[in-house]
C-alpha cells in the first residue's frame, strides 16, 4: 500500500490571516470568543484544503496560537513559578505572556528550531514543580477535524526526548528522570487519543537525527517499548527530519508501526544505513523525498527513480510518501506570484503545490505513470530552464577569480585597531546603541504602499523618508545616546531590502513564512548570480550623519544571513552563493566609508542557524561563512570599525568562528539567556568589543532603569568595560514609538548609573 502523509501545514494563511487575527488579539481589536472562532476557521480550512488535494493522512495539532514547543510546555505544566501557581489550564494571557512577557515578567526564551529561521520558546524545567497534563490539545484537535469535517486525521505530537532535550533548567545527569516522569503524561495523553479511535499518531522525534549516544537511544528504546504496551491499538510514526538518523540500527528496532525518514537532506546518510542494515517488513516507512525547506519543483523523475531503487532493496508493511518535514517553513501557495518572471513562477512549488506533486509521485510509484506522463515531462522542462537563467556572462565571476588572501583579512589586529577607532570617535565608556531599526508605523508603511503604487513619486517618498530620519535623529540625541542610527525606515525587512538593490534577486508578493510568534517574512529568491549596481544604503546613512556630530551607524545585512533567510538555487554551492553577495556588499562597505560613516555595522544572525546539525560537517561550513564576512569587511581603514550582531541561538559552540569573523564590536541577544553565556564567558571572555543585550525587544514589556542597570553589572562580572557597548537584544522594528523612547530612555540612564558607579563594581 502506497499512501500520501504530510508532516505539518503553514499556519498562517494565504494573505497571513493568522498573524492578522493575533495581533488584533493583542492590540484587543477583538475578544477571546472572536479570536478562538477566527482561528478555529482557519484551522479547519487547512485541514479541508490538504485533504481536498488528495493527502490521505492530514496531520492535526501543527497548528498553534504561537509555537508547538509552547503548546507542550504549557500542556505539561511547565509553567516557571514567575507567571504564578498553575493548576489548570493556562489562560490565554498567560501563554501569550511566556512567549513575549507582560509588563512585570519576563519571557521565557526564544532559540532557532535546528538550522531553520523558524523561533521556538524553550521549555523551562523546574525540579521544585510537579509535571501534569493540564489537558489534550492533540486530542481536541482531532476531535475538531472529525466532527467538523469528518475526516479522520494524523495527530501531531512533539516526541517526549527531543521535547526535553529541547529544554532548559537541568543538568545533563538529570535528563532520564526528567523524560522518565514525563512517560506516564504522555500515555495518559495517547490513551485518551486511542479511546476516541485514533488510528496514527505522528510523534516528531527530530532530535534523533543529531550525534546522541546509543546509551540515550537504547534508554529511549525502553522509554517507547513502555508507550506501546500502553496504547496497543494506537499506531505510532515515529518522525525524524532535517538530517540522517544517526543511531539507525537502534532505532529501525523500536516498537512503533512506522518510522518516518528525510531522504532529502538526509538523503545519503539514510540510504547507506538501509543499504546496509535493511529495513523491518513489518513496519511502514515514511519517505520523505520532496523539500520540505525549499520552493522548487520536485524533479519527478530523479524522485520516483529513487523511490523504485528503494523499493528494490527494501519491502516495507506499506509507503508513506511525503515532505522532508513540516512544509512551515515554505509559503502557503504560488498561486498570486504569476507577476514573476514565467520561468522562474514555472519553477517553484509552495506547500500546495508540493502536495499536489505527492499525488503524482503515488501514481508514478504505483505504475500509472501514463496519467501523468505529461506533467513528468513539464517538470523536467521547468528545472532546465531555471538552470538557464543564470548562465548570462556576468563581471562577479571573474571578480572572484581575482580576489586574493588579503582581501579577508583587516591589515592590522584588533589590538592595534581598536585605540585608533576609540581616538577618532571619543565615545565614553559603556557607550549606548541600539541594532539598527526603528519602529515601522502605520504611516511609513502606507508611504511605502503609496510609493510602490506609484501615487507619490521618489522624491516626495525619499522626503517622507527623511523627515522620519530626523524625526529620529533628535529623539536618540535627546535621549543621548552615543551612537546613533538611521532607523532603517525605507526598508521593509532586512534581507529583503537588499536583494531588492541587488542583480540575481526575485520577489513574492504573497510567499511569507513564519519566523517567530506573528512576525513572518518573506524571503527573497537567489535565482542567477548575485552583483552589485550602485550604493543601497548611502543616501540615507549619509543624511542621519550631516544631521548630528556624534557617529552613525552604516547598517547593512551580512552575506550569510542574506543567503540563509533566502530561497537559493539547489544546483550551485552556497559557498559561491555567498561570496558573490560579500563581494556586492564590499562595494557598499567602501562607500559608506567613502560617505565618512565612520562605524558600519554588517549584521549576521543566521551563522548559527545555518550551521550542519552534525558536528562532523560544521567545520566547512564555517570556514566558508567567516571568509564571507572578511571578504564584505576587511577592505575598510583602520579607523573604521566594523560591527555584527546575533540573535537568539546558541554561540557559545561557534565562539571561535565569531572571533575569527574579525568585527572589532559584536551585539548578542542576551536578555532572555542571560545566565547561559554570562556562564560560558566567565570561562572564556571574548577578545573583541562586545554588547550584551540588556533588554528584551520581542517582548511589549519596558524594563526599569534598575533592572538594565543590574543587567549591565552583571554582564561586566564576564566582559571588559573599556570593550563593552551597552545596547537592546535585536533591532525595534517591532515595537510601538512609545515603548521604544521609554524602554531607549532607561537604558541611557542605566548606562549612565553604572558609569557613575564603574569603579567601585569592578
Amino acid at each position: 500500500m502506497v499512501h500520501i502523509s504530510n508532516l505539518g501545514y503553514p499556519r498562517i494563511g494565504e494573505n497571513r490571516e493568522w498573524k492578522k487575527t493575533l495581533e488584533s488579539f493583542w492590540q484587543k481589536k477583538m475578544n477571546q470568543e472572536e479570536f478562538e472562532k477566527e482561528m478555529k476557521s482557519l484551522r479547519l480550512s487547512s485541514i479541508k484544503k490538504q485533504y481536498d488535494l488528495g493527502v490521505e493522512l492530514v496531520p492535526v495539532n501543527d497548528f498553534t496560537f504561537y509555537d508547538h514547543v509552547l503548546d507542550f510546555a504549557t500542556m505539561f505544566g511547565w509553567i516557571p513559578s514567575r507567571f504564578g501557581e498553575i493548576n489548570d489550564r493556562p489562560s490565554l494571557d498567560t501563554y501569550f505572556a511566556l512567549a513575549r512577557g507582560s509588563k512585570n515578567i519576563v519571557a521565557c526564551e526564544m532559540t532557532k528550531w535546528f538550522n531553520t529561521n523558524y523561533h521556538y520558546i524553550v521549555p523551562e524545567y523546574q525540579k521544585e514543580k510537579q509535571s501534569k497534563l493540564l489537558f489534550n490539545k492533540p486530542l481536541e484537535a482531532y476531535k475538531e477535524a472529525f466532527i467538523e469535517l469528518g475526516i479522520k486525521t494524523k495527530p501531531v505530537i512533539l516526541g517526549i526526548y527531543s521535547f526535553v532535550q529541547l529544554a532548559k533548567g537541568y543538568q545533563e545527569e538529570e535528563k532520564r528522570n526528567i523524560i522518565n516522569n514525563l512517560v506516564s503524561l504522555y500515555i495518559q495523553m495517547l490513551k485518551e487519543l486511542e479511546s476516541e479511535g485514533v488510528e496514527w499518531v505522528q510523534i516528531d522525534e527530530p532530535c534523533f537525527v543529531l550525534e546522541e549516544s546509543s546509551e540515550d537511544i537504547r534508554f529511549m528504546k525502553e522509554v517507547y517499548d513502555q508507550i506501546a504496551k500502553a496504547v496497543p491499538t494506537l499506531s505510532i510514526m515515529l518522525q525524524t527530519y532535517f538530517e540522517a538518523v544517526e543511531q539507525y540500527k537502534e532505532l529501525i528496532s523500536f516498537p512503533v508501526e512506522g518510522i518516518g525518514l528525510d531522504f532529502v537532506h538526509g538523503k545519503d546518510g539514510n540510504l547507506e544505513s538501509i543499504l546496509k542494515y535493511g529495513f523491518p517488513n513489518d513496519k511502514v516507512l515514511g519517505v520523505g523525498i520532496l523539500n520540505g525547506r525549499n520552493i522548487w519543483r520536485n524533479d519527478l523523475n530523479d524522485s520516483i527513480d529513487f523511490l523504485n531503487s528503494l523499493k528494490k532493496e527494501i519491502s516495507p508493511k506499506d509507503w508513506w510518501i511525503q515532505p522532508s518535514c513540516s512544509l512551515l517553513h515554505v509559503p502557503v501557495t504560488k498561486i498570486e506570484e504569476k507577476l514573476l518572471n514565467e520561468t522562474l513562477f514555472e519553477a517553484l512549488s509552495f506547500a500546495d503545490e508540493k502536495l499536489e506533486e505527492l499525488v503524482i509521485l503515488k501514481s508514478l510509484f504505483i505504475n500509472k505513470a501514463r496519467m501523468f506522463e505529461n506533467e513528468v515531462k513539464y517538470a523536467s522542462n521547468c528545472l532546465v530552464n531555471l538552470k538557464q537563467l543564470s548562465k548570462k556572462n556576468h563581471s562577479t565571476s571573474n571578480e572572484l577569480e581575482s580576489i586574493n588572501e588579503e582581501d579577508f583579512r583587516r591589515p592590522v589586529p584588533f589590538h592595534l585597531r581598536y585605540p585608533l577607532q576609540n581616538k577618532v570617535m571619543n565615545l565614553p565608556i559603556l557607550p549606548t546603541t541600539t541594532i539598527g531599526s526603528f519602529p515601522q508605523t502605520k504611516e511609513i508603511k502606507q508611504i511605502r504602499q503609496q510609493w510602490r503604487k506609484g501615487r507619490i513619486d521618489d522624491s516626495e517618498y525619499m522626503n517622507q523618508i527623511k523627515l522620519k530620519i530626523k524625526e529620529w535623529v533628535e529623539l536618540q540625541e535627546n535621549i543621548d545616546m552615543d551612537v546613533l542610527v538611521h532607523g532603517e525606515y525605507e526598508r521593509t525587512d532586512m534581507v529583503e531590502y537588499f536583494g531588492e538593490k541587488l542583480e540575481g534577486f526575485a520577489f513574492t508578493k504573497k510567499a511569507w513564512v513564519q519566523s517567530y510568534g506573528s512576525r513572518c517574512v518573506k524571503p527573497p529568491i537567489i535565482f542567477s548570480k548575485v552583483e552589485f549596481t550602485k550604493p543601497i544604503t548611502v543616501n540615507e546613512t549619509e543624511y542621519a550623519q550631516s544631521l548630528t556630530a556624534k557617529p552613525v551607524k552604516g547598517m547593512l545585512t551580512g552575506p550569510v544571513t542574506i543567503l540563509n533567510w533566502s530561497f537559493v538555487r539547489e544546483d550551485r554551492t552556497r559557498e559561491e552563493i555567498a561570496n558573490e553577495i560579500a563581494l556586492a556588499l564590499r562595494k557598499e562597505v567602501n562607500a559608506l566609508e567613502a560617505a565618512g560613516i565612520s562605524i558600519i555595522q554588517v549584521d549576521e544572525p543566521a551563522i548559527r542557524e545555518g550551521l550542519p546539525l552534525k558536528q562532523k560537517d560544521g567545520a566547512q561550513y564555517l570556514h566558508w561563512v567567516t571568509r564571507a564576512f572578511r571578504l564584505a569587511t576587511s577592505s575598510v581603514r583602520n579607523e573604521t570599525q566594523i560591527h555584527t550582531h546575533m540573535c537568539y541561538s546558541n554561540f557559545s559552540d561557534i565562539m571561535d568562528t565569531i572571533i575569527d569573523l574579525d568585527a572589532d564590536v559584536i551585539s548578542i541577544e542576551h536578555a532572555r539567556s542571560h545566565q547561559e553565556f554570562s556562564t560560558y564567558l566567565a570561562e572564556s571572555p571574548y577578545p573583541f568589543g562586545i554588547g550584551l543585550g540588556v533588554y528584551d525587544i520581542h517582548s511589549p514589556r519596558v524594563p526599569s532603569v534598575e533592572e538594565m542597570e543590574e543587567n549591565i553589572i552583571s554582564s561586566l562580572k564576564v566582559c571588559d568595560a573599556n570593550r563593552f557597548w551597552v545596547n537592546p537584544d535585536c533591532g525595534l522594528k517591532t515595537r510601538n514609538e512609545t515603548e521604544v523612547i521609554d524602554a531607549l530612555s532607561n537604558m541611557v540612564k542605566s548606562a549612565k548609573k553604572v558609569r557613575e558607579k564603574y569603579y567601585s563594581i569592578i
